[in-house]
């Protein structure tokens, strides 16, 4: 069930990798209904084509003003950025101010917990409206690790990618429905903010989490949606990159998962490590062996993001990923996740893979 009338907030920043929890609100979003971006230097464009090309009526306003105007019952400000630090940006506080005088809730999935800060509290109570930290909600989930995990029989998967803010939940998502699509019963598993945002019913925000409970938080999950849904497949968008020395991530993913299927979520354009011009985008090669001596599995297949490529070097780098690496490759924005989804069908799917009952987990 939708929550509310959201507008998501991206001055400045729609355009960056930062505003990746706006890309993936406006790709997606189960929770809230988006009824437009905030973004004044694209301003009268619409959020989809100006993101993957596509339409889908999704304006872009220059003012909280111009979208209350135009979408009166507005009830939800979004943060629509990711920052290094997971700052609030100065050029956002006084819009926050505004939309919550007007009693419009914030929605935040910053580090920077707006709950605590005095003045908007204040205005929040003042004016009817909540501030949703969403990181702060998973702050003391203390579940460990309890070995559940071994009874899960679903088809698990897990993306990962060469850094971070590259598409891998997107990339998730897009495979989870279409799986579901194709009558595959899939469950996704979020592993950040931007996916409780968006709906996702089971999951944890990782980087929120004290260390040691990570493993047994994001196990509680997963044996929750296997408990609850008895799905075929269970799909989990790993976080930060293996190799990124600011943010670092998914090696508990892989570790606690053990998953049956590896996906590699890769951007051949880049030059560098997202927001580190200092640290240079290592070549796929290594973290193709990483994740096997990780896993002991071969990647299985290889997701593009195609920033700063034209349509046919995509095309080009499939058919080499493929020759040379034996996987099977796509641009998730470009052609869908169909050509993965029917590969895992085919290979792992069909009655041929024998599964568990519920009951072979403890309670």
């Amino acid at each position: 069930m939708m929550e509310g009338q959201a507008v998501i907030l991206a001055e400045g920043y729609f355009l960056t990798t930062d505003a990746k929890t706006a890309h993936g609100l406006v790709r997606y979003s189960a929770r809230y209904k988006v009824v437009g971006v905030i973004d004044s230097g694209l301003a009268g464009r619409d959020a989809g084509e100006v993101l993957d090309g596509k339409y889908r009526g999704i304006p872009i306003y220059a003012t909280l003003e111009d979208a209350l105007n135009a979408n009166p019952d507005i009830n939800v400000l979004i943060i629509g950025v990711a920052t290094a630090g997971g700052r609030l940006p100065g050029n956002f506080r006084p819009i926050v101010m505004k939309a919550l005088e007007k009693g419009i809730s914030i929605v935040s999935g910053l580090h920077e917990f707006l709950s605590d800060d005095p003045l908007l509290a204040d205005l929040a109570r003042k004016h009817g409206a909540r501030i949703i930290d969403v990181r702060k909600m998973f702050r003391d989930m203390r579940v460990f690790y309890t070995g559940e995990i071994k009874g899960v029989r679903s088809l698990k998967i897990v993306v990962v990618g060469t850094d971070s803010a590259i598409g891998k939940r997107t990339t998730a998502v897009m495979l989870t429905e279409e799986l579901n699509r194709l009558g595959v019963k899939t469950v996704f598993i979020g592993t950040g903010q931007t996916a409780w945002m968006q709906g996702a019913r089971y999951g944890i925000v990782l980087d929120a989490m004290i260390n040691d409970f990570i493993t047994g938080g994001l196990e509680h999950e997963i044996v929750r949606a296997y408990r609850e849904e008895n799905p075929d497949v269970i799909v989990v968008p790993g976080q930060g990159s293996l190799l990124h020395p600011v943010f670092p991530g998914s090696y508990e993913i892989l570790a606690l998962v053990q998953p049956d299927i590896i996906i590699l979520q890769h951007a051949p354009g880049r030059s560098h490590l997202d927001g580190f011009p200092e640290y240079p985008m290592p070549d796929i090669d290594r973290y193709m062996h990483l994740i096997e001596l990780i896993t002991g599995r071969n990647v299985y297949a290889v997701t593009i993001n195609h920033e700063n490529m034209t349509p046919g070097e995509v095309e080009e780098l499939i058919k080499f990923y493929e020759e040379k690496y034996g996987v099977v490759a796509c641009d998730p924005v470009l052609h869908g996740m169909s050509k993965v989804a029917l590969s895992i069908i085919r290979d792992y799917i069909g009655g041929e893979r024998e599964r568990s009952p519920l009951n072979a987990l403890t309670v």
